[in-house]
C-alpha cells in the first residue's frame, strides 16, 4: 500500500524530511526568525533569535520575548501594517543592541494568518556610522571659530587651539595615544612637527623630508600621498624607530586639493594592531585635518605677505628721498672736491644713507626669500643706477631690481646721475634715451666714463629720439638692446646679466651730434 499524499503530492516521510531539513535550514541563518501569530505571539524561532531572548521565547509576544523595555517598543505600528497586509520595518534598541527587523504576512485564503518577523543584527554597523558622524563633526569643529575669535587669534594662537582639539578627539574618538603629526614646508619639502604624543624625543625632533628613501614611513606617504599600513615594524625596511615598544604603525598624508599639507602618524605597540576599519576612520578624519592645516597655511602666507607688503611700502617711501640726498650730495662734492673738510663730511653723509639705504634692502631681501620670491642668483647684490625722469620707471625699477637681491639708487636728471656714478661704483646704469638737462648722447658718454667697468642701458618710451641716439651709440659701439618702458622683467634680467662680446670697442670720442 503507497504512503498517504499530503500537499503538493509528497509521501508523508518524504514531506517530514522536507520539513526537517527546512527548518535545519532556517535554523543555521545568522538572522533572527520568529513566527508570530495573528496576536503577536511567538510561536517558532530559530537559535539566533533565541541567544537574544533572556529566556524561552514561545508563547511570548514578540517584545517581551526580547524583554524590551515599553519606552522602545517602536516597532508596534510595523505588526498592525505587517497585519494588514503589508511587509513593513523598524529599527529596534536591545539592550544596546539595534535589531533591524522585517516583518512579512503569511495568508491562507486571502487572509493574514501569521508574521514572519527577521531580525539582522546591525549594531557594529550603527556604532561605525555613529563614529563616522561624530568624527565628520569633530573634523568640522577642529580649527571651528566665530568672528570674533577670528579676530582676535592670530596663526600661532590658532595653531594651539588645533593642537588642543587634535588631541581631545584623536583620544576621545579615534582611541590613538602615540601620534605624530607634521605640516609640510612646500619650499623645503621638509615635514615640519606639528603635535606629537608618546613618541621618543628623538623621533620628535629628527628631520623628515617629502622623500621615498631615507625618511622613514612618514617620508614615504608624504612623497607617495598614499596611506601605508605597517604590520610589523621589526620588518619593515621604511619603518624608523618612532616610540618604545612599537610593533606596527599607521600612516596617512594629509591632503588637500590634491596638494599635500602634512603627514598623520599612528603607532601601536601590538603587531598587525591597524586594519581596513582604523584606516578608513583615520583617512576621514585626516581630510578634515588636512583642510584646517590647509587654512593654516594659507593664514601664514596671508600674514608673511602683509609683512612684505609693509616692508615693501617702507621700502618704497624711503628709496626715492634717499635717492635725491644721494643726488645732492654727489653734486656737492664734485663742486667742492677742493675743500677736504666739507667734502670729508658728505662722504659722511653719502656711507650713512648708503647703510640706512643697505639695512633696508637686507630687510626686504629676508622677505623676498621667506616668500619663496623666484631670484636669479647672478643678480644678487648686483649695484644699478637708474637715470629717468619719471617717477614711476624709477620706483618699478627698486621694486623690480630689488626683489631679485640688487642694490638700487636712482637720479632724477641727467646731471645727478652722472654725478652719482663719479663718486659711487655701480656695476650697471639704466640710462633712459631723453633728459630734460641733457641730450641722450652726451647722458651715454658721461655715464660710460664714469663706470668704466660696467655697462651702460639705454632705455627709451614711445618719445621720439630727435638727438639720433640710438644711431650715435651704436657707432660707440653699443652692444646691448635698448630696452623699452615700463621694463618687461625678463629682458631687464638679461640685459643685465648676459656677458659682453669679446670684440666689443671701447667707445669712441665724441663726434658731433645735434644733442
Amino acid at each position: 500500500m503507497s504512503d498517504p499524499l499530503p500537499m503538493n503530492g509528497l509521501p508523508m516521510a518524504d514531506a517530514g524530511n522536507h520539513l526537517q531539513r527546512a527548518e535545519q535550514i532556517v535554523g543555521s541563518l545568522d538572522k533572527g526568525l520568529a513566527v508570530l501569530s495573528a496576536d503577536l505571539i511567538v510561536r517558532w524561532a530559530n537559535n539566533p533569535f533565541r541567544e537574544w531572548c533572556p529566556a524561552e521565547p514561545t508563547g511570548l509576544s514578540f517584545f517581551d520575548a526580547l524583554n524590551t523595555p515599553d519606552e522602545d517598543r517602536l516597532g508596534d505600528h510595523a505588526f498592525h501594517t505587517a497585519l494588514a497586509g503589508q511587509p513593513c520595518c523598524f529599527r529596534l534598541n536591545h539592550n544596546n543592541r539595534f535589531l533591524d527587523v522585517t516583518v512579512s504576512p503569511i495568508r491562507e485564503n486571502g487572509r493574514v494568518i501569521e508574521l514572519v518577523a527577521m531580525a539582522d543584527d546591525v549594531t557594529s554597523a550603527v556604532a561605525r556610522q555613529q563614529k563616522l558622524n561624530a568624527l565628520y563633526k569633530a573634523g568640522q569643529e577642529l580649527d571651528a571659530l566665530d568672528p570674533d575669535q577670528l579676530a582676535e587669534m592670530n596663526v600661532l594662537c590658532r595653531v594651539e587651539l588645533l593642537k588642543v582639539n587634535l588631541r581631545r578627539y584623536i583620544h576621545d574618538l579615534l582611541r590613538y595615544n602615540v601620534i605624530e603629526i607634521r605640516r609640510l614646508e612646500p619650499k623645503t619639502g621638509r615635514l615640519i612637527p606639528l603635535l606629537e604624543e608618546g613618541m621618543i624625543p628623538e623621533a620628535a625632533q629628527r628631520a623628515l623630508f617629502a622623500r621615498e628613501h631615507g625618511n622613514g614611513v612618514t617620508g614615504y606617504v608624504a612623497a607617495t600621498k598614499k596611506s601605508y599600513l605597517c604590520a610589523d615594524t621589526a620588518h619593515d625596511p621604511h619603518y624608523i624607530e618612532g616610540s618604545v615598544g612599537a610593533k606596527s604603525s599607521m600612516t596617512v598624508p594629509l591632503v588637500f586639493n590634491d596638494e599635500l599639507v602634512g603627514t598623520f602618524n599612528v603607532e601601536s605597540p601590538e603587531v598587525n594592531a591597524f586594519g581596513a576599519e582604523e584606516l578608513q576612520f583615520t583617512e576621514l578624519f585626516s581630510r578634515e585635518l588636512a583642510r584646517a592645516l590647509h587654512t593654516l597655511n594659507l593664514l601664514d602666507a596671508q600674514e608673511a605677505c602683509a609683512a612684505a607688503g609693509v616692508v615693501e611700502q617702507v621700502h618704497r617711501e624711503i628709496a626715492l628721498p634717499a635717492d635725491d640726498l644721494l643726488s645732492v650730495t654727489s653734486n656737492l662734492l664734485e663742486k667742492i672736491s677742493n675743500q677736504p673738510e666739507f667734502a670729508d663730511a658728505l662722504r659722511r653723509i653719502v656711507g650713512d644713507l648708503r647703510k640706512i639705504k643697505l639695512a633696508v634692502h637686507n630687510i626686504f631681501e629676508e622677505v623676498a626669500r621667506q616668500n619663496a620670491v623666484p631670484m636669479d642668483p647672478k643678480l644678487a647684490g648686483l649695484r644699478v643706477l637708474v637715470v629717468d625722469g619719471d617717477e614711476r620707471i624709477r620706483r618699478s625699477a627698486h621694486t623690480i631690481l630689488e626683489r631679485q637681491g640688487c642694490l638700487v639708487d636712482a637720479a632724477t636728471t641727467a646731471t645727478d646721475g652722472i654725478a652719482m656714478a663719479k663718486v659711487s661704483t655701480y656695476d650697471a646704469v639704466l640710462c633712459a634715451i631723453k633728459h630734460k638737462d641733457m641730450g641722450g648722447t652726451a647722458a651715454y658718454r658721461s655715464l660710460v666714463k664714469a663706470v668704466p667697468l660696467g655697462r651702460v642701458i639705454l632705455t627709451q618710451g614711445f618719445e621720439y629720439d630727435g638727438g639720433h641716439t640710438i644711431v650715435n651709440v651704436k657707432h660707440d659701439g653699443y652692444w646691448l638692446p635698448i630696452l623699452f618702458k615700463p621694463y618687461q622683467e625678463p629682458k631687464l634680467f638679461a640685459a643685465l646679466t648676459c656677458p659682453a662680446p669679446a670684440n666689443v670697442p671701447a667707445p669712441a670720442e665724441p663726434m658731433a651730434t645735434a644733442s
